[in-house]
């Protein structure tokens, strides 16, 4: 939409030149805010790991690069929520250590950090909007929550699946005995009527054989008489 592309650009603008004019005098940006930073590391110092900086002015030189690089990935329309987010997260410290308004004796100079202080809470309302800004999209909750719902529903069915296919295993399992008996059976009164089929043969030619050979002397003497002379 195009009006995204106009509003993301006029929201990023404050941030990224603001980081840019702290990247460039980082010292000016740390004397307001050494108070707020040494008291911050002196309380959670000793649990942070040895290679998060604790230096004021390399965290300010970071809180610069952070609004910087977000910046510019909002006014793009690049990630759009998470530069958003990153620089919502740097807008409440900055608020909070340059404007404490409630700390200043001097009504003109009270009244001008009260109104910063408003006109950054202002700012990071804008931000949070952007953050969940979907663009008409699913919301990460929503597809996390349809993917839940898939994800139970595929399980139900692969539950169902494995339920009706050992059932179908079963009972394949339980008529294979009954197939298995009929098989052997079947194969046995093959072969038991094969072998009398064989035995009835031999007898047939077995009988032929004998009766050859009992009636071989009557036709040699048959043909002995008819050859010799009358």
């Amino acid at each position: 939409m195009i009006l995204r592309r106009i509003a993301r650009p006029m929201l990023a603008g404050i941030f990224i030149v603001g980081g840019i004019n702290v990247l460039r005098n980082p010292e000016a940006h740390v004397e307001a805010s050494k108070p707020f930073l040494t008291d911050a590391v002196d309380k959670v110092g000793p649990s942070l790991p040895q290679q998060v900086p604790t230096d004021p002015v390399a965290l300010v030189r970071i809180d610069g690069a952070v609004k910087v690089g977000a910046g510019v990935l909002l006014a793009l329309g690049k990630f759009p929520r998470l530069s958003a987010l990153l620089l919502s997260g740097s807008t409440v410290p900055t608020t909070l250590v340059a404007h404490r308004f409630w700390e200043e004796k001097d009504p003109a100079v009270r009244q001008q950090q009260q109104i910063h202080f408003f006109k950054n809470l202002s700012v990071l309302g804008g931000l949070l909007l952007a953050a969940v800004d979907t663009e008409g999209k699913p919301s990460l909750g929503w597809r996390a929550k349809r993917a839940g719902r898939q994800a139970s529903k595929s399980a139900q069915d692969l539950s169902a699946w494995t339920t009706g296919t050992t059932d179908s295993v079963g009972a394949t399992l339980g008529k294979a005995p009954k197939r298995a008996r009929k098989a052997v059976t079947g194969a046995a009164d093959d072969a038991r009527k094969a072998f009398e089929a064989a035995v009835a043969d031999s007898g047939k030619q077995a009988r032929k054989a004998r009766r050859a050979v009992e009636g071989a002397p009557k036709r040699a003497r048959k043909a002995l008489e008819s050859a010799l002379p009358s």
